[in-house]
């Protein structure tokens, strides 16, 4: 294998789909853009670190959808800042030792790797004893800002004057994201 000691950070579901949320909705597009950029993320013999997926490790693989502000509380955010901490360890160490990050793929559209792109909504309560939840589903919208993780990804990277840049995986942002990796 040929290294070129360019490393690029990833999150969970771009190597791992079975983290993501069960969809009874197939996303073929996305899923063939998906391969195309692991792909092309091998053939130029870029390493890959996959980033741990918080809403797997907090709510497991039969959990519903969530928005940003039902992952927007201290425990969540605590969460994430202590799965995040060794990855940190590692950016420093391989920095350090002249390793090139290419930055953090996160995924647009989630609320907690969202890097431009999340979804927020009037989520809460029972769903089962809900009255209005086709008003609850229809409340959700996506709103150019970060998801949480990645928020707090962003803040532990400046707290040791670490700036990498971050790229967010939807089908609009595929040919930045080539360019930026070729």
């Amino acid at each position: 294998m040929i290294s070129t000691n360019k490393i690029i950070l990833v999150s969970h579901c771009i190597l791992n789909v079975n983290s993501k949320v069960e969809s009874f909705i197939e996303e073929f597009e996305r899923e063939e853009a998906r391969k195309e950029l692991v792909k092309l993320i091998i053939e130029n013999n870029i390493s890959i670190i996959q980033l741990p997926c918080p809403e797997q490790i907090m709510y497991g693989s039969k959990r519903w959808g969530h928005v940003k502000d039902q992952f927007d509380t201290p425990h969540f955010r605590r969460i994430c800042r202590e799965e995040f901490k060794t990855y940190l360890y590692q950016i420093q160490e391989y920095i350090n030792n002249g390793h090139e990050i290419l930055g953090i793929l996160g995924i647009d559209g989630s609320p907690s790797c969202g890097v431009s792109l999340t979804c927020r909504g009037e989520w809460g309560g029972e769903l089962g004893s809900n009255k209005n939840l086709s008003r609850t589903i229809d409340s959700i919208i996506y709103t150019e800002e970060k998801g949480i993780f990645i928020e707090e990804i962003e803040s532990m990277l400046g707290e040791k004057g670490i700036k990498l840049d971050m790229f967010g995986f939807s089908l609009d942002s595929i040919e930045k994201i080539y360019g930026s990796i070729n």
